[in-house]
């Protein structure tokens, strides 16, 4: 998914970059009241950050200019939200743009606009609407980071048919979305399964955080250790 290096138009970086920029800074705003309201988020956005930054340094190649990876984007979204998920993205994408040459500066905001914003707004979204559905946390937690990690491609196939729109846009799209699915669907399948377990693993754990991030009810809460107690 990370554009690389110079890969883009000028102008089509400038658009990104402008994009991107307003989502952050509420992302900041965001994380700084997350962090107001329960010192316990500190670890729990590192976590996040983490989880983020090693999923999505496991790079194969794909796209020309582009490649395929999990994007670990669904755990923040869920736990954050999607502003404060951009936050994360901006430092994990710095530190492998410059660390590890995987994505660029001048792209910067191109990747910031799919990894942090477009693929982890969809996810939340999903999370949101089976969260009201009163599907359980564990399934919605594992189509959230499905989608998030699969509509970083879409979006990041509609930058590169954008830039490249030969010989028009749809025909252009149709094919980097193509060529990214044969890797991304698996891959999003295991994001979610992983993704799920970890969400599991705090939901028994640390509950209480989740709670205070307003992420679960304290009688969802109530009634695990309820079934748990039973069995």
């Amino acid at each position: 998914m990370h554009i690389m290096e110079g890969y883009l138009p000028p102008e089509w970086c400038a658009v990104w970059y402008i994009l991107a920029i307003p989502v952050v800074i509420y992302g900041l705003i965001s994380i700084k009241r997350a962090v107001a309201e329960t010192d316990q988020a500190k670890p729990l956005l590192a976590l996040a950050g983490a989880y983020m930054f090693i999923l999505s340094s496991l790079k194969m190649p794909s796209v020309t200019g582009s490649c395929s990876h999990p994007c670990g984007n669904g755990l923040g979204a869920v736990l954050f939200g999607p502003a404060a998920t951009s936050v994360l993205a901006v430092i994990v994408l710095l530190f492998q743009a410059i660390l590890l040459a995987h994505g660029g500066l001048t792209t910067l905001g191109a990747n910031i606009m799919s990894m942090g914003i477009i693929g982890p707004v969809c996810g939340w979204l999903v999370w949101k609407g089976l969260r009201k559905a009163n599907v359980s946390g564990s399934v919605s937690m594992f189509f959230t980071a499905f989608v998030a990690d699969l509509l970083t491609y879409v979006m990041t196939a509609v930058e590169l048919s954008l830039a490249f729109p030969k010989p028009t846009f749809m025909s252009a799209f149709t094919t980097f979305f193509v060529i990214f699915a044969f890797t991304q669907v698996p891959l999003a399948i295991a994001e979610g399964i992983l993704t799920t377990i970890i969400y599991d693993y705090i939901f028994k754990e640390r509950p209480n955080i989740l709670v205070k991030l307003h992420i679960i009810s304290q009688e969802e809460v109530s009634k695990a250790q309820l079934k748990s107690g039973v069995n």
